[in-house]
């Protein structure tokens, strides 16, 4: 987990922390990165983690972002497994346990996540249910997984060389990861279970810049051709510019939100 300037989100991180601790599957070791904060995050995230050995907290001298961060975790990492998971967000008492078995059982998927409920301040606003077997033309339209939810075999992880650590790459390292890992022959799968509650605000689209849409073009471009998906679908190439000029109400439903009745 990487972390950065939440110490005035306390509960927030108490909350996120506490869902991995509380765990029923109880046999991991939980590395967070602090990524160069300088509001008292380090110190806060001490103060919750001190009374379980499980938990290794590092830091890095300035920051660096979540691409960089991860690798640092993956750098002490000793797990078969790799977990993801957010500073804000919360895991289901049983994900670890039901995907651990899941990749135990299924020798043949790299990755494994789960389908996810949308939480904000006043509770679960929606879900979003995502492919079950994703295929190469899964990432024409956004990737097919969700980050923060899925669980990674270590070594394949290793012989990718983990995160790219990139300009282009600085909101977009989970995308540009998993179309390398399919690239290279993998595939994961989706739990169609709701086993992570992911913290996002009804609006959130409206607050992301419009410039970081260049990068993910280049992300894009780079991940369709090693994946064979080039030249034919080269509008998808340029989608996230015509994305930005959608309307928010229709994105979400193209996003496969769906709102809690």
């Amino acid at each position: 987990m990487g972390i950065y300037k939440m110490a005035s989100k306390e509960s927030i991180v108490k909350l996120a922390i506490d869902s991995i601790l509380n765990q029923t599957y109880k046999d991991f070791e939980f590395i967070i990165c602090d990524d160069g904060s300088n509001d008292g995050t380090y110190e806060l995230v001490q103060n919750l983690i001190k009374k379980d050995g499980r938990v290794i907290l590092i830091r890095n001298e300035k920051n660096r972002g979540l691409a960089y961060s991860l690798n640092h975790c993956l750098s002490i990492a000793k797990g078969k497994y790799i977990a993801r998971m957010d500073a804000d967000d919360i895991s289901m008492p049983n994900r670890f346990e039901k995907q651990v078995k899941f990749l135990d059982e299924h020798p043949e998927y790299a990755v494994v996540g789960c389908n996810m409920l949308y939480i904000n301040e006043n509770g679960i606003w929606g879900n979003r249910v995502l492919a079950e077997k994703p295929i190469k033309k899964s990432f024409l339209f956004t990737s097919p997984f969700a980050h923060p939810t899925v669980i990674m075999r270590k070594e394949i992880l290793d012989l990718l060389n983990g995160y790219k650590v990139e300009k282009i790459t600085r909101r977009l390292e989970d995308y540009d990861l998993f179309m390398r890992l399919y690239a290279n022959g993998y595939k994961g799968y989706n739990m169609q279970e709701f086993l992570y509650q992911f913290r996002e605000d009804n609006d959130a689209f409206k607050r992301r810049a419009y410039k970081y849409r260049w990068d993910e073009v280049q992300v894009r471009y780079r991940g369709f051709k090693v994946l064979g998906l080039m030249p034919k679908n080269f509008l998808y190439v340029i989608k996230p510019l015509i994305v930005g000029l959608i309307p928010q109400k229709i994105l979400a439903k193209l996003r496969g939100f769906r709102k809690e009745s």
